[in-house]
């Protein structure tokens, strides 16, 4: 059967480690998974609380908003108005989304279509490379990096050269570019300087910026994350999602937010109210609670977050696996090391988890520009980190 949307589709290269590591499990063997970035810590004692008592309330049973309700969309203008100084309006320039993934992949629908291009940077969140192709458009790779950069380094010039050659070449002129910083998979982060250089760019060629903030508070070492909209005019040309999947733990309450241009974000509303009815409601009551009365829960994460962080990248370097600690995500990017490159980074996953029993994310999934890295995903408590830096230590006999 010919179907749409899908037909072109790669096959999903993670699925495979998936399947390793499950075969692996079967067998009786121990696989310590730092693949999918899936958060193990729990979710505000308070946002559950609340939840349980919601839920017993038989009215909140019943259809909610698909823009949500009006305090949740208070409870995010508060927040961006208190940690980033950022004043939006809850009735104009906040809608609620089912989660970040959602609100991207519908967002696009009224963004881009057959005959558009989208400017994403490379390699990037599958979704990111995605949700155009599944809107129709095309997709023009932006490299954060310079050609045969490690992309350790600050994307900085590079990536605005790069970004005006796509700029160049593409015809049609791209109406959008997608970017997330701190940025998954490559961990790279920016100040608000870079991000008023981007502003200045799309302000300049009626280019609409899309912010997926999923990192918004994971951030290390002293470092705070920017918000596009914290630069003056952003509101011009950007908008931004947040969400409260990494920064409250709660991936699987699908609670995310799209703030900033007005006009951009009625047009989601407007589509999102022919096709959902928001989040269900007793799940926005325990997010204005999570967001009204556990402001800190973001600063106990990256403690542990960051303990993670230095057990994983500490412990690679002492085995000769040498690379920089992240300032920001919950992943580590590691560059595949020398005598295993040429593997590519598929191989050399699947290589991990039948020879060490660890499960990574292979670079190649991200997109182009990934294969020569495996991603670490900060899932393991620090013991099981040890743990895995042992086995790997063992697998990888070719490391100096």
């Amino acid at each position: 059967m010919d179907f749409r949307r899908i037909n072109g589709l790669p096959p999903y290269v993670f699925a495979t480690i998936n399947d390793l590591k499950a075969a692996a499990r079967r067998d009786g063997r121990d696989v310590i998974d730092l693949g999918f970035g899936n958060p193990d810590i729990p979710s505000p004692d308070v946002a559950v609380e609340k939840l349980a008592e919601a839920v017993r309330n038989p009215r909140n049973h019943r259809y909610s908003a698909s823009r949500g309700i009006p305090k949740i969309r208070q409870a995010i203008t508060d927040l961006y108005l208190r940690k980033f100084g950022v004043d939006l309006d809850p009735d104009t320039e906040v809608v609620a989304t089912i989660g970040a993934k959602e609100g991207l992949s519908h967002l696009m629908w009224v963004l881009v279509g057959p005959g558009d291009t989208a400017l994403v940077p490379s390699p990037s969140y599958p979704i990111h490379i995605y949700a155009p192709l599944f809107a129709g458009a095309d997709v023009r790779h932006v490299r954060l990096d310079a050609a045969g950069e490690d992309s350790g380094a600050e994307p900085g010039t590079a990536f605005f050269d790069n970004l005006m050659e796509a700029w160049e070449d593409a015809w049609p002129k791209p109406r959008v570019l997608i970017l997330s910083f701190p940025h998954n998979p490559t961990t790279e982060c920016v100040d608000l300087a870079w991000m008023t250089r981007l502003v200045e760019f799309a302000r300049a060629r009626d280019l609409v910026l899309v912010h997926d903030f999923a990192y918004a508070d994971v951030a290390f070492d002293g470092y705070s994350p920017p918000s596009i909209l914290q630069v003056p005019g952003a509101k011009d040309v950007a908008v931004e999602l947040y969400t409260l999947t990494k920064s409250f733990s709660m991936a699987g309450w699908r609670v995310g937010f799209l703030v900033g241009n007005a006009e951009i974000v009625q047009a989601l509303t407007k589509l999102k109210s022919y096709l959902d009815y928001g989040t269900f409601q007793p799940i926005q009551i325990a997010g204005i609670v999570a967001l009204n009365e556990a402001p800190d829960y973001p600063k106990e994460i990256n403690e542990t977050y960051q303990a993670r962080r230095n057990a994983l990248c500490d412990g690679l370097n002492r085995i000769g696996w040498e690379l920089e600690r992240p300032r920001g995500t919950m992943f580590v990017w590691a560059p595949i090391p020398e005598p295993y490159r040429e593997m590519g980074s598929l191989e050399f996953s699947k290589y991990l988890v039948s020879e060490a029993g660890v499960a990574t994310s292979p670079g190649i999934g991200f997109g182009p520009g990934g294969d020569s890295h495996v991603r670490f995903a900060l899932i393991e408590n620090e013991q099981r980190i040890g743990q895995a830096v042992r086995h790997l230590r063992s697998a990888l006999t070719k490391l100096g």
